[in-house]
């Protein structure tokens, strides 16, 4: 008895057993995670251009950190007017962006355009935040590319497949605007301003800021056209 404890002592030796009761703490909320987790070198995720590209480990989110002038969005994997010179006029916003392969339906409430006057077409599967804003969903007759290339008949092909992986709890930052892998989705916000959202395969939530009432989340499961 007492030679095994020498060897125990002298080894280093440890022996751990599972806790029945232990229950693991909730993930933080979206904002919290976007203020507290460490920032990833931006260098990984630049496309030599000024904007910031990422996709998740499980390949079902991709975003960037990017800019707009007007409805025109700078995104290296989505055809898009931004560099059109009609639209130099147009004040250089800062906004990340993300699509979905799979995604759920925006609620009632959050539908923002009558897709030209036809009030069809409007679909979930994509997040926008502005430094005062975040929307989720938008008008268009098709699949977005994230959607093409990772959806339930993806081709596994192309851009998307190509963009670096944005680890599990990592935080990316452009312009005053955060991006955070976590907790099975991406959330992005302006921390200074309390706005934000929280995108994943089973739901959505917009955060509206500050004296804002949130829309509420939908609770069904994924869901694409």
């Amino acid at each position: 008895m007492l030679a095994a404890l020498f060897l125990a002592t002298a080894t280093g030796c440890t022996v751990t057993t599972e806790d029945p009761g232990y229950v693991p703490p909730p993930p933080p909320a979206p904002m919290d995670q976007l203020e507290q987790a460490a920032l990833a070198s931006p260098q990984d995720f630049s496309n030599g251009e000024d904007t910031l590209s990422f996709i998740t480990e499980d390949r079902t989110v991709a975003c960037s950190l990017t800019s707009a002038r007007g409805e025109h969005i700078n995104l290296p994997y989505e055809t898009n007017g931004y560099s059109d010179s009609a639209n130099n006029r147009l004040a250089i916003v800062p906004v990340a962006h993300c699509e979905l392969a799979t995604y759920p339906k925006p609620d009632a409430d959050d539908v923002r355009d009558d897709c030209a006057g036809t009030g069809l077409g409007y679909l979930g599967g994509v997040a926008l935040l502005t430094p005062d804003k975040a929307w989720y969903g938008e008008c268009r007759s098709g699949v977005t590319q994230m959607e093409a290339t990772y959806g339930p008949n993806g081709s596994r092909t192309g851009p998307l497949a190509q963009l670096p992986v944005l680890a599990e709890g990592q935080n990316l930052e452009r312009n005053g605007l955060r991006c955070s892998a976590y907790n099975g989705g991406v959330a992005c916000g302006n921390v200074s301003a309390g706005v934000g959202f929280f995108v994943s395969t089973e739901r959505y939530e917009l955060i509206p800021g500050p004296g804002e009432e949130a829309s509420p989340a939908p609770s069904e499961g994924s869901k694409t056209p």
